[in-house]
């Protein structure tokens, strides 16, 4: 343990003993004036908390940690509620927090650190917030009674804080220890970030809706959303958002109420969203019966614990298609919580419309009889209501890799493997062939619930009025005419033998490079379907196993990643091989037919390394960089340092701060960790 946390933790009856009682009214009265009555405040490394005492009982939410247990132990009781043991470095939050209270606490930090976890802090600072800050007057770093101290005068606090582009006014002055038998002097500061625009209009044209709608996924823990209608175009822009916020599980909630006012809705639409009530959202229906439903209303909330912490809902025109959320002129009203309690009447007022009686839960059956009756409007009523997709069509490939499996089944094959690079649409080409062989029942089989949603939309795509659902751990839909399913789930015994053996008449094996595992061949034994089409990026990557014997010796069709490029379908690219000194490969141990990622991943989080590839970027980059790391840890490592170099830069992953949509759309630079290892870009560390 470092000898100043072993100080805190050996002495903490006797520091709160000694700083409880302090009084810090004066400096408390400068922090509180910048905040609104009911703000949400951190106390950061709170010692015994008498300060987050003191912000709660004057009506403010706070939240505390200290680095020591026994502290954080003391505080809880001195304060009444929780006080949680964590590190600066823990600090992950996103733009959270009104105001942020260090007192007394940076000043452990070493002075190497300080940028870094001041970064952290600002980070979690939402715009127009407050930051409070105070260190023992002084410079450098030094040891006092066994623990480490970071000091700081006006000029370093000024430094320190001048990193940041966004701070809107400092204020630094002096104080005299308020213990009696003290004698140093504080340098304090206060730092209040710039607010956003007080904007909350938002009127389309230039200033797109949907960029505000993936923002607010991005720090929501609830997203009720109620349209009149739903366009498939403008749903597709809105399910990487929506099924981020499900895939995270509880306490996120994701509630979607539509119509059948004038039969605008998609059918199609309806089956997306029916897929995605399978993995966990909630979507229902208002059936207007010769009535109306005219509701345009977004509504996020992020709940702590089980209080209302903050709140946007957009209310005005925008139903959900593409010319509403991206191209039209569209007025939306921005109500915010805490400040406005429209927000809590239109958050009652949608509870109310999701549970009244006109209100069905979405499902196949009424999405059937839906499209039996279904009379849409002869002409456009309302912006957005007459958009359709083109029919999807196969690329040049895709023709050739079809006429290749129409060939090879007439040559009386039953199994046959087809490898395309990523990107060609390999369940594309899947969903167009099982139409082509007219099979009635399809299985798509896979091992990540991501490639799952993908296909399933897909088939959705060009099967638009088949039953598609999900057979994995958390949905068991087996009565659909595709099935997508997880192959560790349906491997099992138990549900294989849900399934006779001819069950389904096209059955699909993505990753077809796993289907040496066991696992696979439980699944390539036990169905006999009329014929079976294995998919592979990465044919090599068998752990020396003939997967081709699998598929009956009969490799289909082969399109490697050149032969996309010259085709036109895949990007062109440079590739530059950089030596990379800092790191010793031979050091990291070699399991299961790759580097150990724990041990690689300490390898290359590294500053020395990181300072190595900032320079390589710097000389090679262009307008956006997609960087692959190893880990999450890795990315956000790798985030972090290219933040503090000035380069706008964002980790993303599943639980990520910043949504995958939200990122690319704004971030020039953006590190990547991929949960898989396909291809050459799986391949590639940042």
């Amino acid at each position: 343990m470092d000898p100043t946390d072993r100080y805190y933790e050996h002495s903490a009856a006797k520091f709160f003993g000694s700083t409880v009682g302090v009084d810090m009214a004066p400096i408390h009265q400068r922090f509180l004036a910048e905040l609104t009555l009911g703000a949400r405040s951190l106390d950061a490394d709170c010692g015994s908390g008498r300060d987050a005492k003191a912000f709660a009982e004057a009506g403010f939410q706070v939240t505390a940690f200290d680095a020591s247990a026994e502290l954080a132990r003391l505080a809880s009781a001195h304060c009444g509620f929780e006080v949680e043991v964590r590190r600066f470095e823990d600090v992950d939050e996103v733009e959270a927090f009104d105001g942020i209270w260090c007192c007394a606490s940076l000043l452990h930090v070493p002075l190497a650190a300080m940028p870094a976890t001041l970064d952290r802090l600002w980070r979690a600072l939402r715009p127009g917030g407050t930051l409070y800050v105070s260190f023992k007057h002084g410079t450098g770093e030094r040891v006092h009674g066994g623990r480490r101290f970071t000091d700081a005068d006006e000029a370093t606090l000024r430094h320190w804080f001048g990193r940041w582009p966004d701070v809107h006014q400092t204020d630094v002055w002096l104080t005299d220890d308020q213990r009696p038998d003290r004698t140093e002097r504080w340098t304090n500061a206060l730092a209040t970030r710039k607010p956003v625009p007080n904007q909350r209009l938002v009127t389309g044209g230039a200033d797109h809706f949907l960029p505000h709608l993936s923002e607010a996924f991005t720090w929501a823990t609830q997203a009720d959303l109620a349209v009149a209608f739903i366009k498939t175009t403008g749903l597709r822009l809105l399910l990487p958002d929506l099924e981020s916020m499900v895939q995270a599980g509880a306490p996120q909630r994701v509630r979607v109420l539509t119509s059948d006012y004038l039969d605008i809705t998609d059918p199609e639409a309806l089956r997306l969203l029916l897929l995605l009530q399978e993995r966990g959202a909630e979507v229902r229906v208002y059936t207007t019966q010769e009535g109306s439903f005219h509701l345009k209303a977004y509504i996020f909330a992020k709940l702590d614990g089980q209080l209302l912490a903050a709140g946007t809902a957009f209310i005005g025109s925008s139903n959900i298609s593409r010319q509403a959320l991206q191209d039209g002129l569209e007025w939306n009203y921005r109500v915010v919580y805490p400040g406005d309690s429209g927000f809590l009447e239109a958050r009652h007022r949608f509870d109310e419309l999701f549970g009244h009686p006109k209100t069905v839960a979405l499902s196949d059956a009424w999405i059937e009889a839906y499209e039996q009756r279904r009379l849409p409007p002869s002409r456009s009523i309302a912006p957005g209501s007459h958009e359709q997709e083109a029919p999807p069509e196969p690329t040049k490939i895709q023709h050739e890799a079809l006429a290749a499996l129409a060939g090879s089944r007439d040559g009386g094959y039953r199994r046959g493997l087809v490898v395309l690079a990523t990107g060609l649409g390999k369940t594309w080409l899947a969903a167009f062939d099982a139409v082509r062989m007219g099979a009635r029942r399809i299985l798509f089989v896979a091992h990540r619930e991501e490639i799952l949603g993908q296909a399933a939309a897909t088939f959705v795509r060009i099967l638009p009025k088949k039953r598609v659902g999900y057979y994995t751990g958390r949905s068991r839909d087996a009565d659909v005419d595709v099935l997508c399913a997880s192959v560790q789930t349906l491997a099992k015994a138990e549900h294989l033998e849900r399934f006779a053996p001819q069950h389904f008449d096209y059955v699909v094996i993505d990753e077809f490079h796993h289907a040496a595992a066991g696992t696979y061949r439980r699944l390539l034994t036990h169905f006999a379907p009329s014929f079976l089409l294995g998919l592979t990026a990465t044919p090599e990557r068998t752990d020396q196993s003939d997967i081709l014997s699998l598929c009956d010796d009969n490799l289909v069709y082969s399109c490697h990643l050149f032969a996309g490029i010259q085709a036109g379908l895949l990007a062109p690219f440079h590739y530059h091989g950089i030596q990379d000194e800092s790191v010793d490969y031979r050091e990291v141990p070699w399991r299961n037919g790759r580097f150990d990622p724990e041990q690689l991943s300490n390898k290359l989080a590294t500053l020395a390394r990181a300072r190595h590839a900032l320079r390589e970027w710097r000389s090679k980059a262009q307008q956006r960089t997609l960087a692959f790391c190893v880990s999450t840890r890795h990315a956000d490592y790798m985030a972090e340092q290219f933040t503090r170099a000035g380069v706008s830069a964002a980790a993303v992953y599943a639980g990520s701060p910043l949504g995958r949509a939200q990122a690319l759309e704004r971030l020039p630079c953006l590190p990547l960790v991929v949960v898989f290892g396909e291809g050459l870009a799986g391949r590639t560390a940042a």
